[in-house]
């Protein structure tokens, strides 16, 4: 008997994430995975696999579409009735906890790369604007590594995990990178057929060449310091020559295919894969400031 319940115990399904119920209940309500997604700030790939994530922890299957339209099923018209009290209750918490963050204030130093500080951090640094209006956030744009031990920035968002075990640190999520280039480059130089031939083609470099060279052989990409001609330690600026044409470089999916005029190489190549990480010092327990920033970043960047 007791083995059998220690088996049904850890055969239990984990429970359902809060932001999939909700993209299912925005979903059931608008009728469109697009307008669902517009409804709650999201793309809607994103929005689309969250109601797919639910699914599969739940085992069911909550639309089915018929022509254009999305339809519940019965178990997805079941569940709505569920979501709908979870909705008006998570909506009460909300405002709960936005009337308390209103009283929030202080400085709160965040540090990131100069590319995750322009093109990532913006989505959460307004959603942090509406929830705490009294906070003052420092961004401090940094391609090295700031100490958090020594209070050289309040929280982190790095590719790599903290080796200091005082530090707490949360992996939000893997993001993806790949190969970008300019149309205008394109036109000029030709697109290459095979990752084989950029070695033909202008890279752009991102702080130092040998690291660069280094990486883009890990991922099947042989370069030379002949390839090199431009680049600058500073990442928004390398990119943006990207931009105007100046050769080939590696982004993360998000900045790379929201920037216009430029095209990603191979989508059939395989992604390259990073992590993102969320960290701070113990303060977090302590501080409402810093824990209210942490989590508003880890919701904002998780997706």
């Amino acid at each position: 008997m007791r083995r059998r319940l220690i088996q049904e115990c850890m055969s239990t399904p984990p429970p359902p994430d809060w932001n999939h119920i909700r993209a299912f209940f925005a979903t059931a309500k608008t009728g469109s995975f697009s307008a669902a997604a517009k409804q709650l700030g999201l793309t809607q790939p994103t929005l689309s696999r969250q109601v797919s994530a639910l699914e599969g922890t739940l085992g069911v299957l909550l639309f089915e579409r018929i022509g254009r339209e999305l339809e519940l099923t019965s178990a997805g018209r079941e569940l709505l009735t569920h979501s709908h009290k979870m909705g008006i209750a998570a909506d009460g918490f909300a405002r709960t906890a936005k009337g308390q963050a209103q009283d929030i204030e202080g400085l709160v130093r965040i540090t990131a790369s100069d590319v995750v500080s322009a093109y990532v951090l913006p989505k959460a640094l307004r959603l942090l604007q509406n929830r705490a209006p009294r906070l003052v956030v420092e961004v401090i744009a940094d391609n090295a590594i700031r100490d958090i031990m020594r209070r050289e920035a309040d929280i982190a968002i790095r590719h790599v995990r903290p080796e200091q075990p005082d530090l707490i640190a949360r992996k939000l999520r893997e993001t993806r990178g790949h190969l970008y280039a300019a149309s205008s480059y394109l036109r000029a130089r030709g697109r290459p057929a095979s990752v084989a031939d950029t070695r033909l083609h202008d890279f752009l470099y991102f702080g130092d060449i040998s690291r660069m060279i280094g990486f883009l052989r890990d991922i099947g990409v042989e370069t030379t310091e002949q390839n090199y001609r431009l680049g600058s330690e500073n990442g928004v600026v390398a990119w943006d020559l990207v931009r105007q044409g100046f050769g080939i470089a590696v982004m993360m999916e998000e900045i790379g295919d929201a920037t216009p005029g430029v095209e990603r190489l191979f989508p059939e190549m395989e992604a390259i894969e990073f992590p993102i990480w969320l960290t701070t010092h113990r303060e977090l327990h302590t501080s409402r400031k810093i824990r209210l920033v942490f989590d508003v970043l880890a919701e904002a960047l998780s997706t």
